[in-house]
């Protein structure tokens, strides 16, 4: 069967949610999480599917891709397809004609599972690598200590708590009440959980969103920060131990985060709080 390039309509963006789940492996290559999906949902499930790619073969999604921005796109191959010729061929083919509705003309990039078919076959085309991502990984098969900080599991009624924690640890953020409330009604969102760690006198000085993938597979924070005003204080690890324990709670086998190489402050507070740093991730990219 012919492998078939699609733009899920919002109705469907369940099935890829679900497909996405079912890749997540500790064994195989860190990729596109449904978290991740479920992080870009705070613009709405309308922008969400506009910003996400099928490929589908015989009825099966066998990748998938959000377009973090419209010349970035994240891919997810199904584990057993990852160096399948054919469907590696087309990815290559469908991310490098911008005539075919996935990236735009101009300089772009790819995020592809480590390792994988397309990768290679995008190098060979002479698309170039970009700077480092670190990705982290903590095993959830021990107990996971308490973080020693006070830490709530907030709800629609907290909701402006963790998006105040938010844009005070991002300069730039657009995390806005309106926007958890989209996230929060995202089909990802059933399986996720936001945090807001307090000092001690109550103040909400971290946060952290962390999404389950189901029983036994990977768990993703996405994303971690610490009030500008509250750094240096151990924060930082201690929300992230918390969203370690959150997600030993729903189930996961292993919490995944991956933080840019230039990050070294952001690497040495997971690898404080238990996270192993795992080769190197970079896109390939393009100068059209």
């Amino acid at each position: 069967m012919a492998i078939v390039l699609g733009m899920p309509a919002v109705d469907e963006l369940g099935d890829v949610v679900r497909a996405l789940r079912g890749w997540q492996d500790d064994g195989a290559p860190i990729q596109l999480h449904p978290g991740d999906l479920g992080w870009f949902w705070r613009f709405g499930a309308e922008r969400t599917a506009a910003a996400t790619r099928t490929w589908s073969r015989d009825g099966e999604v066998v990748a998938a891709g959000m377009l973090d921005e419209p010349e970035l796109i994240r891919l997810a191959i199904a584990p057993d397809l990852q160096h399948d010729e054919e469907l590696a061929q087309q990815l290559a083919e469908d991310v490098s004609a911008p005539e075919r509705g996935v990236l735009i003309e101009g300089k772009v990039y790819v995020e592809a599972p480590m390792g994988s078919l397309v990768q290679d076959l995008l190098f060979k085309d002479g698309w170039m690598t970009d700077d480092p991502w670190v990705p982290l990984r903590r095993d959830l098969s021990e107990p996971v200590p308490d973080p020693g900080l006070r830490v709530d599991v907030i709800g629609a009624e907290e909701a402006h708590e963790r998006t105040a924690v938010q844009r005070a640890s991002f300069d730039g953020s657009t995390f806005t009440d309106a926007r958890w409330h989209a996230m929060a009604d995202g089909v990802p969102y059933a399986d996720a959980r936001c945090l807001v760690g307090r000092n001690e006198i109550g103040e909400s000085v971290a946060a952290v969103t962390v999404w389950s993938a189901g029983e036994g597979r990977p768990g993703l924070l996405e994303p971690m920060g610490v009030h500008r005003l509250h750094r240096g204080r151990g924060y930082g690890q201690a929300i992230t131990v918390a969203a370690a324990r959150a997600l030993q709670d729903l189930g996961s086998s292993s919490a995944i985060v991956c933080t840019p190489g230039f990050n070294v402050g952001a690497v040495a507070t997971y690898k404080a709080a238990g996270f192993e740093q795992l080769p190197d991730k970079r896109d390939l990219y393009r100068n059209d």
